[in-house]
């Protein structure tokens, strides 16, 4: 599918957010702002009604995307690092304990520790150096004592391996535990359903796949689960009282949502769904199977992760012999005009288990819009840099 102008830009850096978006995104935004900039819930006029139902249709598009039963427990955030916030904060007290993974976000792994300097005992599983994650090393957590929660990711953000996420809330929900799902690389590329997959908690951005504006995410909270709100305040519902709502989606939602972002968001999620998440699957699966093909007999270059695109996101990180990533990087867009990520992608935990921590490593991830050319000009251009020291 031909992609909206780059300026001559080939970004491989999705992972951190996509770009460009469909130009429906920037349309609608346009549109809302124009036409429909009310405040929803607050107010009977035109401009608030018109504002509530494109809040009202991008929640629903969500909802059907993630299989959520009742669009009202899909609760618009900031990002899905608020997401996870709202989730960890909201759940967890002290004398309860969190088992984890050596692979997680630094939107896992901050609020973890934060949260067991006020008495959550935090387990954490290892993964493998290639961010695989054995079944059986969780099972054994779980059995160790109560738990009352397990948080992952659906796939690391450094080297893009998919982690078994039905099989683990199975697990988790096998020894009475809570299940949350970060999905910040994964929604709007993997299938993702709550009530098939047990998930009770889960976490998206709104400007990686799904392709919507920065700013924007969701947390989806499955029926039974209650969380202690972050932030309390203006709902549109119940003025009169002084206490926050329970009920979804207002009582999480305190303040004016990011109206125009949630607009972005809808024209976004029509879009995936009119191109079919499937097909971009496919799509993005080629591309990181030509990629790490096309630098498996590159001298001097390391892939890391499992090296095979069927058990990851189209998120490909690689070390360069003589180079410091950062050098990588720069040489790539300065010379080449290609846009990655260095360093060590705020997953420092990642890293360590990759076995390469402190320097990190030079992240490459396609995405809908990238073409072959892309990837062979990637590859080539990364060539050239192994052929001499940075």
């Amino acid at each position: 599918m031909p992609s909206p102008a780059t300026d001559a830009v080939i970004y491989l850096d999705n992972a951190a957010t996509s770009w460009p978006k469909p130009p429906a995104v920037a349309a609608s935004i346009v549109d809302f702002l124009e036409h429909r900039a009310g405040n929803p819930g607050r107010s009977g006029h035109a401009l608030a009604v018109a504002a509530d139902a494109v809040v009202a249709a991008t929640r629903s598009e969500l909802a059907a995307l993630v299989g959520a039963p009742d669009a009202a427990r899909v609760v618009f955030t900031l990002n899905a690092t608020d997401a996870l916030n709202m989730a960890l904060w909201g759940l967890l007290v002290p004398g309860d304990r969190v088992v984890t993974t050596s692979i997680e976000h630094n939107a896992i792994v901050r609020p973890l520790h934060a949260l067991a300097e006020r008495g959550v005992t935090v387990t954490r599983v290892a993964c493998a150096p290639d961010g695989t994650l054995d079944l059986d090393d969780l099972a054994r957590a779980l059995r160790s004592g109560p738990v009352r929660l397990v948080a992952m990711c659906h796939a690391s953000n450094v080297v893009g391996t998919i982690l078994p996420a039905r099989d683990a809330a199975a697990l988790a929900h096998e020894h009475g535990s809570l299940f949350l799902l970060d999905a910040a690389q994964t929604a709007g590329v993997l299938p993702i359903d709550v009530r098939e997959m047990g998930i009770d908690l889960l976490a998206v951005p709104g400007h990686k796949a799904l392709l919507g504006p920065t700013g924007t995410g969701a947390l989806y909270v499955a029926p039974g689960v209650r969380l202690t709100p972050l932030r309390q305040g203006g709902t549109g519902t119940r003025s009169g009282e002084e206490h926050q709502p329970e009920e979804l989606p207002a009582g999480l939602e305190a303040g004016t949502l990011n109206t125009v972002g949630i607009a972005g968001l809808g024209a976004s999620l029509r879009y995936l769904r009119g191109r079919g998440r499937e097909a971009i699957h496919a799509h993005e699966t080629g591309l990181t199977a030509r990629l790490i093909q096309g630098l498996a007999d590159v001298a001097g270059v390391t892939v890391h992760g499992t090296r095979d695109p069927a058990l990851q996101v189209a998120t490909v990180s690689v070390s360069l012999d003589g180079w410091e990533p950062v050098d990588v990087a720069a040489a790539l867009d300065s010379s080449f005009g290609i846009a990655v990520r260095s360093g060590l992608h705020c997953a420092p935990l990642a890293h360590r288990t990759l076995g390469t921590f402190p320097r990190g490593t030079v992240r490459l991830s396609p995405g809908p819009f990238s073409t072959d050319d892309d990837v062979d000009r990637a590859v080539a251009a990364i060539r050239k840099l192994a052929g001499t020291v940075g």
